[in-house]
């Protein structure tokens, strides 16, 4: 649905996006995370033909990025945090107006979307708060139908009972419509009852890519307790990530091991006489902010 390639965007000195390479699948919802000033919305924009790209590549629905024209935005759904509404006018206004522009836009799913928003057609956008004035940009994004929805930080802002009703409306729909969904956010909690696939793009380069399932049966948060003799520095495989040592406690992540067997046995044997270790699951906001504190310190 979405292929980048070799993609790099430059603003004067700063390489926004330097050399991103993506493919995302038809039907899945990728989540597109990385740290602040990681290229994400720069991406995105590159994407949509709202910033040209310096050099490289991206196709959407199969048409050159820098080609986007009507009849690929009638089937492109995007919502973004910063996106200007018309504030004047009431919801059934809005929805008037947009409703032209798309010659797939089915009313009765405007009513449905309507119903299961519960957006008041009556009020102003300028009166509506900040979570339901989302709720109606994603409505006036999907009653046309698309076969693409991207969402840039639709989250943010949106108080937890707006989130959740967001979330929910949104995976319903999904799974509905067969609908790809391409989001960016820094709410990962959010982001993992969503995501199929995780791409994590670090210094405007894509840093990992794969199945949402995947990435966190291979990421394991480990504890042990080493020996009163122990004091030099402990030589742990170079794809764990170390963490923080508190005394003699050593906290860190584990990645790339078959099984939990396996990564205790490689533990004994790298400190042969610390404690039996615990180790648990991580959720994807662990995972996250382990590899984000990663490449934190790789760029220094």
């Amino acid at each position: 649905m979405i292929t980048i390639s070799d993609l790099h965007k430059r603003f004067r000195k700063t390489e926004a996006v330097a050399g991103l390479s993506l493919e995302v699948p038809e039907g899945q919802v990728t989540a597109f995370l990385g740290p602040n000033g990681a290229g994400k919305s720069t991406t995105i924009k590159c994407l949509l033909n709202l910033h040209r790209p310096d050099s490289g590549s991206a196709s959407v629905l199969g048409t050159d990025s820098r080609k986007l024209g009507p009849a690929q935005f009638t089937q492109i759904g995007y919502v973004s945090e910063n996106m200007e509404l018309p504030l004047w006018m009431t919801v059934k206004q809005f929805l008037d107006y947009c409703r032209p522009l798309y010659p797939n836009w089915d009313k009765a799913f405007e009513a449905q979307l309507l119903t299961q928003f519960d957006l008041p057609l009556t009020t102003k956008l300028k009166d509506l708060s900040r979570g339901m004035r989302m709720k109606a940009a994603l409505l006036s994004s999907l009653a046309y139908r698309p076969k693409l929805v991207v969402l840039d930080e639709p989250f943010s802002g949106l108080d937890p009972l707006v989130r959740d009703e967001f979330i929910r409306g949104l995976l319903e729909l999904t799974e509905q419509e067969g609908w790809t969904v391409f989001v960016s956010s820094h709410d990962i909690e959010e982001v993992q009852r969503l995501a199929d696939r995780i791409a994590i793009i670090n210094r405007g380069k894509l840093a990992l890519d794969e199945t949402s399932d995947s990435l966190q049966s291979r990421f394991r948060a480990v504890e042990v307790v080493l020996p009163d003799q122990s004091r030099a520095p402990v030589s742990l495989p170079t794809d764990w990530l170390h963490a923080e040592q508190a005394g003699r406690t050593l906290r860190f992540t584990a990645s790339r091991f078959q099984n939990d067997a396996q990564l205790a046995a490689t533990l004994r044997e790298a400190i042969p006489t610390a404690s039996t270790p615990e180790i648990r699951p991580m959720s994807l906001r662990e995972i996250f902010v382990a590899l984000a504190r990663a490449y934190r310190l790789e760029g220094k």
